[in-house]
């Protein structure tokens, strides 16, 4: 496989990843390129799939969402994994969903408001057709939550 990236393309995506509203003249300075240069490189970076998307991260607990959780679920078979996952995407409190092995066949992280709420939301999984268990680990602190990857090298990258 030709090298997808180079060093400068490492280092743009290096620094977006700390500051994903970072201004292109910044960008440029960092990488010593102009800033049309810059905007090429993060359009190609785009293009290839390599940048999804830019957001703002928001602090959970300061619009009161104040119960992180984990969710195990077991569904009964293979052929109702679309139906749990579309079921799944239509609510919000879920973060993200992961198809695992081990103890499970899907495990949730969810963020509510409280307690209430997230026995609320337990109850209407235990509901749908073929979960046959479901269990929690409710967050009590977090030390570490991110999303920046560790790349280091073009060779990493998979087309």
């Amino acid at each position: 496989m030709t090298n997808l990236l180079d060093e400068t393309d490492i280092k743009i995506l290096n620094h977006l990843q700390e500051d994903g509203r970072a201004q292109r003249n910044t960008i440029a300075d960092i990488v010593h390129l102009s800033v049309p240069s810059v905007s090429e490189r993060m359009r190609k970076l785009e293009e290839k799939g390599l940048i999804i998307n830019y957001n703002a991260i928001l602090d959970a607990k300061k619009f009161h969402f104040d119960i992180t959780a984990f969710i195990f679920v077991e569904v009964d078979g293979s052929e109702r994994y679309s139906d749990f996952v579309e079921r799944v995407t239509e609510h919000p409190e879920v973060m993200e969903c992961h198809s695992i092995t081990g103890d499970g066949s899907h495990i949730l992280k969810v963020r509510t408001k409280n307690t209430e709420s997230l026995e609320k939301f337990l109850s209407l999984i235990q509901t749908w057709e073929g979960v046959t268990r479901t269990r929690s680990n409710i967050v009590l602190s977090t030390f570490k939550e991110t999303r920046k990857l560790p790349i280091e090298n073009a060779e990493d990258i998979k087309k």
